[in-house]
């Protein structure tokens, strides 16, 4: 049941900004089998791989996709979050206010260098608009768009280089994937130096994100699909595996557990996914994860109980909450190996 999956967060540990250094955050280390805690500091992760383990980190790029616009006809002020490029020119979006959309109803953004028109509008503020400009729209987004920080960060992002991985590459995700938040290049390559393996895949990150669970019952609870790519050498790499084999955060292991759920090893695929893991999920893929610290009663909190168990991470929840770690995308982290 959903309120199981409840606990009181002070409002003060929700991290508002990013460490002046990304690799200063706070780890807190969990054996995913007793629940043993350990407090640390996350450039020290590399204490806790061994050669021949493998790393496997999203390499999704957040697109600056929140717009602020103006109606043509009446100017009222609306916000668009582009979440997916469906084909060409055409996105689904999450509209705010959504009760002044109607289809035909053009919004123009940074006076009228970009235009959507609305094609058709859902549930619980999506739209489906097409996007109108010269030019090309990625180097438009960067002129207009601002990252799309999730509604509990108040402060404004100065760099907004700092909402997006070092190794961030193929454009396409509405948030990011905030595990990978925590490395620099610099540690990326001690990990390599020390004989881990890095192994990237993408998973564009959408709707998910955004979406509370609004069920008693979670099993009840519908994903919205967010599309992956396995490449051919990444599962050659991970079918090859002599160590363990870790994931940097929920959409790496969201990933992983999909081409595995169905196949017995490894292979190169791609598509959307709506895999939804909680206790009970018979992992496949993964041998442990880097996380952070999740909200009370999301999906993420169901998947990270579902690798070890709902006691052991409510206790280590706990812990971090009386010790003043930093909660949330900008927060500190987990290993739970």
């Amino acid at each position: 049941m959903i309120d199981e999956y409840d606990y009181y967060l002070p409002p003060e540990l929700i991290a508002q900004t990013p460490l002046k250094n990304r690799s200063d955050s706070k780890l807190l280390v969990m054996d995913k089998k007793t629940g043993k805690l350990k407090e640390d500091v996350f450039k020290n992760i590399i204490d806790y791989l061994n050669p021949e383990d493998i790393l496997v980190l999203n390499d999704t790029k957040v697109i600056p996709a929140r717009l602020i616009g103006e109606k043509t006809d009446t100017h009222a002020i609306i916000e668009l979050l582009l979440l997916k490029n469906i084909e060409g020119d055409i996105w689904e979006c999450l509209s705010k206010p959504q009760k002044r959309l109607h289809i035909g109803t053009i919004v123009f953004f940074g006076d009228g260098i970009l235009k959507a028109e609305v094609l058709e509008k859902k549930e619980d503020g999506i739209v489906i608009v097409k996007i109108l400009y010269d030019g090309i729209l990625m180097e438009i987004l960067d002129k207009l768009g601002t990252m799309p920080l999730p509604p509990y960060i108040h402060e404004k992002l100065e760099d907004q280089s700092r909402y997006q991985t070092v190794y961030a590459k193929h454009i396409g995700s509405a948030a990011a994937p905030t595990a990978g938040l925590h490395f620099t290049n610099e540690l990326l390559d001690k990990i390599k130096e020390k004989g881990v393996t890095l192994v990237y895949v993408t998973l564009h990150v959408g709707l998910g994100t955004f979406r509370p669970v609004e069920v008693t019952d979670i099993t009840k609870h519908h994903m919205h699909s967010e599309y992956y790519v396995l490449s051919k050498e990444a599962a050659e790499t991970l079918n090859s595996a002599k160590g363990k084999i870790y994931a940097v955060g929920t959409t790496s292991t969201r990933v992983l557990e999909t081409v595995r759920k169905n196949n017995k090893k490894f292979v190169p695929c791609s598509g959307n996914t709506d895999i939804f893991i909680y206790p009970g999920f018979e992992f496949k893929a993964i041998d442990g994860l880097i996380t952070n610290f999740h909200l009370p009663k999301s999906t993420l909190l169901m998947l990270v109980s579902a690798l070890s168990n709902k006691e052991n991470i409510l206790n280590a929840y706990n812990y971090a909450i009386k010790h003043n770690f930093r909660f949330f995308s900008f927060g500190d982290a987990m290993f739970i190996k």
